[in-house]
């Protein structure tokens, strides 16, 4: 039987053209956060199934690729459940590695701790644009530190990446799961029904308002409930405004320490912003993931038609492998979903030296390869990227092919003119 070519459903072989523009933005992702005092780190691929288990994870945690267990630990004949089988799984994300990492490492990191990393996770999902299998991720986070500096300086420093990257009019939406939990209260709902809420108010941009009044009363909630809770989502407006409507609206209920943390946020990336962007309050933003505790926020761009990148505060999920809280902030950009618009766009790397092809006559001399060699070499040294290649026959599209990868000067090499 003839091997597959294809590679499996949800990932992808990566060209060339698509792999320079990947390499690029990886320079430019570690230059850019390492301008704001992040430091570059690497967890395994693989983790203990137990934490990726823990119920941290969310929906994510039905999308594991578990391991079968190796060598002799793996008992198949005597197996009577999936523990007996599996003890491990590829990483859904990046959060709990790097929450299992800082359990681990804390006394000899520094705190505050600011962490980039970058590397390929893996859900079993159904694949779409945008959406693979396996993808990198690119998180940077900010442990140990309490106060909403964490929070402004992963979306100053996120946002100027995105603008040097020339991405414009975008929008970072912000909300905190505290204000949600209080708007649930304040309008009725019982807190072991806040999940199911929440669940459908995420769902507002899609059905609208009067679709979350629907689904809420088909699942039994009180009107008088549906209507006091949506009759706020009517009067917030999505500025500063309507962070102080919340407060005023929700006194007894919130504490207002948080709305005026999201107020100070806002007013403080507006003030100092790199890039071109809005920073709006979205009441309905929920994300979808169980471990967050305080300020959330997600990147909208209306040419992707959804988020390219989210985040925000989980103080407790380290106090899961410690048994004590540690304060922890992360963002997090969809990579995938970045280069994905880049090329739709037909970005251009922007080329540092000339590139120079060097082609040679076929069945050139010993002594005129040297020459050739050294020119290369020359070049190289004086900041050009050099390629040599033997001349084909079809020496025209040769020569079309090397200016479509760039390469802005030709040179030919005969053996009868060294």
């Amino acid at each position: 039987m003839a091997l597959k070519k294809k590679p499996v459903t949800g990932m992808k072989d990566i060209l060339p053209a698509e792999m320079a523009i990947r390499d690029y933005v990886i320079r430019l992702i570690k230059e850019t956060y390492g301008t704001f005092g992040f430091s570059s780190i690497e967890t395994p691929c693989v983790e203990h199934i137990e934490n990726l288990s823990s119920k941290q994870g969310g929906e994510n945690e039905k999308l594991i690729f578990k391991i079968l267990k190796r060598g002799e630990k793996l008992k198949l004949e005597t197996a009577e459940c999936e523990a007996d089988l599996v003890d491990g799984g590829l990483r859904y994300d990046l959060t709990l590695p790097l929450s299992r990492y800082y359990s681990n490492h804390a006394n000899e990191l520094p705190s505050p701790f600011k962490a980039l990393q970058m590397g390929n996770v893996w859900r079993a999902d159904r694949p779409q644009r945008g959406r693979y299998r396996q993808f990198m991720q690119c998180d940077i986070d900010i442990l140990g530190e309490p106060t909403n500096l964490a929070e402004i300086e992963l979306i100053l420093a996120t946002t100027t990446l995105l603008g040097k990257l020339d991405f414009k009019n975008f929008t970072i939406r912000i909300n905190d799961r505290r204000i949600l939990k209080a708007m649930a209260a304040y309008s009725g709902f019982a807190p072991e029904s806040y999940d199911t809420v929440f669940i459908i108010l995420d769902k507002m941009d899609k059905i609208g308002l009067e679709g979350v009044r629907e689904e809420l009363e088909k699942e039994g909630f009180d009107k008088a409930c549906v209507d006091k809770y949506l009759a706020m989502f009517e009067e917030i407006t999505n500025d500063v405004q309507g962070v102080r409507y919340v407060k005023e609206k929700l006194e007894g209920v919130l504490d207002p320490e948080y709305a005026d943390g999201l107020e100070l946020i806002m007013n403080s990336v507006d003030a100092v912003k790199a890039a071109d962007f809005k920073i709006a309050f979205d009441p309905t933003l929920v994300r979808g993931m169980s471990y967050y505790t305080g300020p959330i926020f997600e990147i909208s761009m209306d040419e992707f038609g959804g988020s390219v990148g989210g985040g925000g505060r989980y103080d407790e999920m380290i106090g899961k492998f410690t048994g004590n809280n540690t304060c922890a902030c992360g963002f997090s950009i969809g990579f995938e979903r970045i280069i994905m618009l880049l090329m739709e766009r037909g970005f251009q790397v922007p080329q540092i030296g000339t590139k120079k092809a060097l082609l040679i006559e076929k069945n050139m001399p010993a002594e005129g390869m040297m020459k050739v060699l050294k020119q290369a070499e020359e070049d190289r040294k004086n900041g050009s990227v050099v390629t040599i290649a033997v001349m084909k026959k079809n020496k025209k599209f040769q020569k079309e092919q090397l200016k479509e990868e760039g390469y802005e000067e030709i040179v030919e090499f005969f053996a009868d003119r060294m």
